[in-house]
C-alpha cells in the first residue's frame, strides 16, 4: 500500500533543505520555549501547524508532556489532506526522531485508516531510517482513532527491529527516562 500523500520528517537542522520541495503543509513540533524556527520563511505558501511540547512520555515535573489536545490538534490539521492536490507534508520536531515520526504516523493512520499500522511504520522507515516514534502520541493517537492497540503492537515491533540494527538505543532510551519504550520492545 503507498502512502496517502508525499512526506518529508526532518530535524531543526535540516529544515533549509527543503525549502525547495514544493511542501504545502508542515507540522512543528517544537519545545515549549524552544523559539520558532526561522527556515520557513524561505518556504513557498504552506500551510503550518506548531504544537509545543517536551519529548517525554510520562509526566515529568518541569516539563510539558504531550497531551489529548495536542493529538487532537495534529489530526484536526491532517484532516482530508490526502485529498489536496499534489499535497507534500513536512514534519519536524528538533531531531526528526521521537515526536516528529509518531505525529506522521497518526496522519497517516488516519489518512489511510485501512493501511496496517506495520505498513505505516515500514514506510516511515524508509523516509527516516533513525524513526523511534514517541510511545505516548502513539498510545493517545491509537484510541483516538480507534486502533484497538494496533498501532502500539505495531510499533512493539518496530522498536525491536531499530534495537537489533543499534542496541545503543536500549541505554539511550533509559537514560532519557522512556524506560518503558525498551520494555514494550521486550513484551
Amino acid at each position: 500500500m503507498t502512502l496517502p500523500f508525499k512526506i518529508t520528517i526532518c530535524g531543526l537542522a535540516e529544515l533549509r533543505q527543503h525549502r525547495d520541495a514544493r511542501v504545502s503543509h508542515v507540522l512543528s513540533i517544537l519545545d515549549p520555549e524552544f523559539p520558532a524556527p526561522t527556515a520557513f520563511a524561505d518556504y513557498g505558501a504552506h500551510t503550518r501547524l506548531e504544537l509545543r511540547f517536551d519529548d517525554i512520555i510520562h509526566e515529568q515535573e518541569m516539563l510539558r508532556a504531550p497531551q489529548p489536545a495536542h493529538v487532537e490538534a495534529l489530526l484536526k490539521f491532517g484532516a482530508g489532506l490526502e485529498r489536496v492536490t499534489e499535497a507534500h507534508l513536512l514534519v519536524h520536531c528538533h531531531m526528526g526522531i521521537s515526536r516528529s515520526t509518531a505525529s506522521t504516523a497518526l496522519l497517516v493512520a488516519q489518512a489511510a485508516p485501512a493501511m496496517p499500522p506495520d505498513e505505516i511504520f515500514a514506510a516511515l522507515h524508509k523516509i527516516r531510517p533513525q524513526i523511534w516514534p514517541n510511545l505516548r502520541i502513539i498510545e493517545m493517537g491509537d484510541e483516538k482513532l480507534g486502533r484497538n492497540g494496533t498501532m502500539v503492537a505495531a510499533l512493539r515491533q518496530l522498536y525491536r527491529r531499530q534495537i537489533e540494527a543499534d542496541p545503543n538505543w536500549v541505554s539511550e532510551m533509559r537514560a532519557g527516562g522512556r524506560g518503558r519504550e525498551i520494555n514494550l520492545a521486550y513484551s
